[in-house]
């Protein structure tokens, strides 16, 4: 008889002759192996990450985008990542960039840009599902970058500043036409109220005089110059 050791995030797989022990996965700690008879395969559990790589996709409205994603899984069940699959790490991988590419191909560029979590959580589903078999965990899927090819980059930024500039003239319009009305009411007031009008002139005498400046005010009467029509006519 053998000991061997597996760590607390390992699990041991053990074959008899070429045949699955009984019992499922050994582990942690010790357990015993018959030499030349048995044969074990380690099983990491801990979460593994990768990156997949940029994916060249079409999206719906055919627009050509380079999307970037990360995947986090671990294995759920040790003896079913040994038995259904050759190498689950790397088909894991290879399913990973087929379902982002198939995901985001549903989608508009808009949704791309707009709906990352909503994608991401197709996509974990949709993993998870597949992998189900494998005894791997599809545990989160985030869409790291999303690339726009430069020509579109510059028509998306002129377009986005048109807008801002079209809001900018309809605020603009929106304030002239409510200063308009104010100045409509003002005069108003001031019409029914001779002594307003006097008060109104006084304040801008006191805020030119405020600002300490070399401009020098002649106040003349309107009266003034109704004498000099008069007579002319």
């Amino acid at each position: 008889m053998c000991v061997k050791v597996v760590q607390e995030y390992e699990r041991a797989v053990i074959f008899r002759l070429g045949r699955l022990r009984a019992g499922g996965a050994k582990g942690p700690g010790l357990f015993f192996i018959m030499p030349c008879i048995d044969t074990y395969k380690k099983v990491d559990l801990r979460t593994v990450s990768f990156d997949v790589p940029p994916q060249e996709v079409l999206s719906r409205d055919s627009v050509t985008v380079s999307v970037e994603a990360v995947v986090y899984y671990r294995v759920s069940n040790p003896t079913m990542a040994t038995n259904n699959i050759e190498d689950y790490s790397h088909s894991t991988r290879l399913l990973a960039a087929t379902t982002l590419r198939n995901v985001l191909g549903t989608r508009n560029l808009a949704e791309i840009l707009s709906e990352r979590e909503s994608i991401s959580k197709v996509m974990q589903d949709a993993l998870d599902e597949a992998t189900d078999s494998w005894g791997v965990k599809a545990e989160r899927v985030e869409i790291k970058d999303v690339r726009l090819p430069v020509h579109l980059q510059r028509a998306m930024a002129a377009e986005a500043e048109a807008a801002r500039e079209a809001r900018a003239k309809v605020i603009a319009a929106e304030g002239e036409e409510k200063a308009s009305r104010a100045l409509r009411e003002a005069a108003e007031v001031i019409a029914e109220s001779p002594s307003a009008l006097q008060l109104r002139y006084l304040q801008t005498l006191s805020t030119i005089s405020a600002e300490h400046n070399s401009t020098i005010i002649f106040p003349m009467p309107i009266n003034i110059l109704d004498q000099f029509i008069k007579k002319e006519s």
